[in-house]
């Protein structure tokens, strides 16, 4: 495929992960990352994806910011870029097939347990918040999916649509804050020979986010839940595919 082709590709993807991103807080690392390992190694690939996703998360963070649960956000949202900090530190030193399939089946057993209504029977403990969001965070930082761990994490709280992903989105930019240095100090030369691609994702994130933002808001709290289970399960079959 021609550099010009693979940016179309890239254009088509980031929007719609902008847009999926909106509706259930994650998609844009989920869907970019795969599509730019086919070209760059991993932790480029994960590094490249890091800067369009941080744009997208601030957009979505701000246009959501009334929804937030600032108390369930102090509980899970800062053990969660602490997290991601450790995770995104020990990235290349943990990474690997093992553990993405690991998290891969973790997640298709949220889905179903979320389908099949035993999620919504489980009550969480008040510490049970801050651990999610630490261990949803780090292994999110090893595996660069730390969106749809949180989403998994969240799920079982039972909370509104826009709570759910303004909540999510709020945590993702600490997150994203706690862990861009990091990439670009590792990756910073090679981030600046893609300027191009990182111009075209950027955008598409953008230019998603605002059409699924109102999206979102037409969503009833069941297909809501339907939707974010599906497309968690989605991730964990990748997962299980790429490890």
């Amino acid at each position: 495929m021609s550099a010009a082709a693979f940016l179309l590709v890239v254009a088509v993807v980031s929007t719609l992960a902008g847009s999926t991103a909106a509706v259930v807080g994650f998609g844009i690392g989920s869907l970019l990352t795969p599509l730019l390992a086919t070209r760059y190694d991993a932790g480029l690939a994960v590094a490249l994806v890091a800067i369009p996703h941080a744009a997208a998360t601030v957009l979505r963070a701000w246009r959501l910011r009334g929804a937030v649960d600032w108390p369930l956000f102090r509980r899970f949202g800062l053990w969660s870029a602490a997290g991601g900090l450790a995770g995104a530190l020990l990235f290349t030193r943990l990474g690997g097939s093992a553990l993405a399939r690991l998290l891969g089946a973790l997640l298709v057993l949220t889905a179903v347990s979320a389908l099949t209504g035993w999620a919504t029977r489980v009550t969480l403990p008040r510490w049970g918040a801050w651990m999610l969001g630490a261990l949803s965070g780090f292994f999110g930082g090893v595996v660069g999916n730390q969106g749809g761990l949180r989403a998994a994490a969240l799920f079982g709280l039972g909370l509104a649509p826009a709570t759910f992903v303004a909540t999510s989105t709020m945590t993702g930019v600490i997150v994203d804050a706690a862990r861009l240095p990091l990439y670009v100090a590792r990756s910073g030369g090679a981030l600046r020979d893609g300027w191009a691609l990182l111009l075209v994702a950027t955008g598409g994130t953008v230019l998603g986010t605002m059409i699924g933002s109102r999206m979102l808001l037409g969503l009833s709290p069941q297909r809501f839940r339907t939707i974010l289970a599906l497309l968690i399960g989605l991730l964990g079959l990748l997962l299980l595919v790429r490890g």
